[in-house]
């Protein structure tokens, strides 16, 4: 298999409190809010890759409750699942990967993250029973999925 047609595999956490808002991040590198999360290692199994990367990017303890959503970047060849989450543990630490922290309320993510970002955490929060499946162009939505 040539290695430009493979995917790569990422995971997301959409930690929701008791508010009704959502963690977001603001990345060092580009500085965009978005869920904390990351690519999955090889030889990790998704659950404990998404609570790595949730730890390393906040600090947090996190329980997964919930696949809310698969979600490919057709440009980069990325998928993206996503889960709905609790905190268990931890606190909040700022990282090298992370610049700061915000709770956002669904209308406050719809103005700070870019549609293909904050439509992950929007469909975590509304957690309508079944995962949503969508794809985008790393910006906006294509489609309307599922």
């Amino acid at each position: 298999m040539d290695h430009d047609s493979r995917h790569s595999v990422s995971v997301a956490g959409v930690i929701v409190d008791d508010r009704q808002r959502a963690l977001l991040i603001q990345r060092r590198d580009n500085s965009h809010w978005e869920a904390p999360g990351g690519v999955l290692e090889l030889e990790e199994d998704v659950v404990s890759g998404l609570r790595r990367e949730v730890r390393e990017e906040t600090g947090l303890e996190i329980e997964p409750e919930v696949l809310t959503g698969v979600y490919k970047n057709m440009e980069r060849g990325i998928v993206a699942l996503v889960f709905r989450c609790r905190a268990v543990g931890g606190a909040l630490t700022a990282t090298d990967e992370t610049r700061a922290f915000r709770w956002a309320t669904a209308e406050e993510i719809k103005g700070l993250s870019v549609e293909a970002f904050a439509v992950r955490v929007l469909d975590a929060m509304q957690g309508e029973g079944r995962p949503a499946v969508r794809q985008h162009d790393g910006v906006h939505v294509i489609g309307s999925g599922l």
